[in-house]
């Protein structure tokens, strides 16, 4: 069983036709970007808002029409994947590195799918670090600050040197205790000088699509 091609595919269900849709980023987003393709070819006309340099390539490739903000009021809908899931249906998300474009697109949108295989899904969020986007310069002085916090902060590195974001900025991967306050949290970093956002994306998800018994089903913030 592919649990990340069946939650993939299902989320793009909700896409209709004349929509504007985000397009998130990752493994499991992946296999919702080759169904919308294939549904573009049999006649579904959409626009398209990547929330990756990744992901706008390989929208290219599929042929999805990309429109820009400029061109926009707000987003119909984001299709996108999480790196933890918990039972209020708060994530973390960041793990690709997209986490600030992500998350500006999620808050333009009407309604926000997620996507997660089972084993994104728990009780608490913080067994996954938590990505936290700053800016380079003074970053020293940042991560000092996180680990305030309690956190225990990590600079993420690509082939032996700082990983850049595409907003050119650095990550910390930080790890916390159990985030039992995630809320608390996500305004306690975003308050630190240098930093540009953290992967808590808390009371944004609308719907979180993942799989139980080989079975999609859909787990519904409103209800």
């Amino acid at each position: 069983m592919n649990a990340k091609k069946i939650v993939g595919e299902k989320a793009v269900d909700f896409i209709q036709d004349g929509m504007i849709v985000g397009l998130g980023t990752g493994s499991t987003v992946y296999y919702s970007l080759l169904k919308l393709g294939r549904q573009l070819e049999a006649g579904l006309s959409i626009q398209g808002i990547p929330t990756s340099v990744q992901t706008k390539e390989l929208a290219e490739k599929l042929r999805i029409p990309l429109i820009g903000f400029e061109d926009v009021n707000e987003i119909d809908l984001t299709i996108d994947g999480a790196d933890e899931v918990d039972r209020n249906l708060n994530l973390i998300k960041g793990g690709g590195g997209a986490l600030v474009r992500e998350k500006i697109i999620a808050k333009a949108s009407k309604r926000f799918i997620v996507v997660a295989d089972p084993s994104k899904m728990v009780n608490t969020l913080g067994a996954f670090p938590l990505p936290v986007e700053v800016v380079p310069f003074g970053a020293q002085l940042t991560e000092k600050h996180i680990k305030k916090l309690n956190g225990e902060p990590r600079l993420r590195q690509s082939n032996g040197t700082p990983y850049l974001t595409d907003n050119g900025n650095y990550i910390f991967d930080c790890t916390f205790l159990d985030i039992t306050k995630p809320f608390e949290l996500e305004i306690a970093l975003n308050s630190i000088p240098g930093v540009v956002d953290n992967g808590l994306f808390n009371g944004m998800a609308d719907v979180v699509i993942t799989v139980d018994n080989g079975e999609p089903i859909f787990l519904d913030r409103k209800r």
